[in-house]
This record gives C-alpha cells, structure tokens and sequence, in this order.
C-alpha cells in the first residue's frame, strides 16, 4: 500500500505528497476548466501514468530477458470529452530501440499493453497503444 496526501493551495491547485519517498506533486486545473494550466491536470498526470508505466513495465521486462532499452521513448496524447468532462481517449506511442529481435519485439510490446494502469482504466476510455 502506497499512501498519497493531497492540500487544496486555492486557486484550483492541489500539492501532493508521495508518502514512502516525500516528492511533491502539483496540479493545476487546465486553462479550458478554469485554471491557469500552469503544471499537469489531474487527467494529463492519468495520461502521463499510463505512457510512463507502458514505459517501466517494458524496461522490467527487458531487464528480465537482458535486453537493453535505453534510449525508448513515448508520448501520449489526450482527448477530453464533455458531459461528463472525462478523458475519452488516451494516444499512447512508444518508441522501441531498432536493434531488437523481432521476437523481443512483439514480446515487449505484448508486456507493456498489459500494465497495470491500461488494465486499470475504463473501458468508457479508448486507449490506443502504438510501438514504433
């Protein structure tokens, strides 16, 4: 069990506190809803989860197999819909190292699709994953 305290600082901002480690975290509410968009929405830090966990759960699992991922990089692009304002769809694209097996490829690629925040999410949400 992992515990996270959250303050309301006013003006549609919150700090969040990782308890085992103490980092903080700020969100602000985006500037479409109110906010000065001024750091990550709590929607842009769900979004950046499920890119950054495809992202570790491929390293975990390469790691496994000694295959050497540095290097991989990703993006995710967000998509907002209204009533209820929710996020409808999440553009998620990580870039494999060229030099591995197509084997090792599709094997990672299947790991990654299946971390915990992808098998977490709504099925309301549409979640498109692409390796490059």
């Amino acid at each position: 069990m992992v515990r996270i305290n959250a303050k309301y600082d006013g003006n549609l901002r919150c700090t969040a506190i990782h308890e085992p480690s103490g980092a903080k975290l700020i969100t602000d509410a985006p500037v479409d809803n109110m906010g000065k968009g001024e750091s990550f929405s709590p929607t842009d830090l769900l979004a950046t989860s499920m890119l950054t966990c495809v992202m570790t759960i491929v390293a975990i699992r390469a790691d496994s197999r000694e295959l050497d991922v540095t290097g991989m990089t990703g993006s995710v692009e967000k998509y907002m819909a209204a009533n209820p304002r929710r996020i409808s769809k999440l553009e998620v694209i990580v870039n494999l190292p060229s030099d591995l097996s197509m084997d090792d490829r599709a094997w990672l690629i299947t790991e990654g699709c299946n971390c915990p925040v992808c098998v977490s999410v709504s099925e309301s949400m549409e979640v498109d994953v692409t390796f490059q």
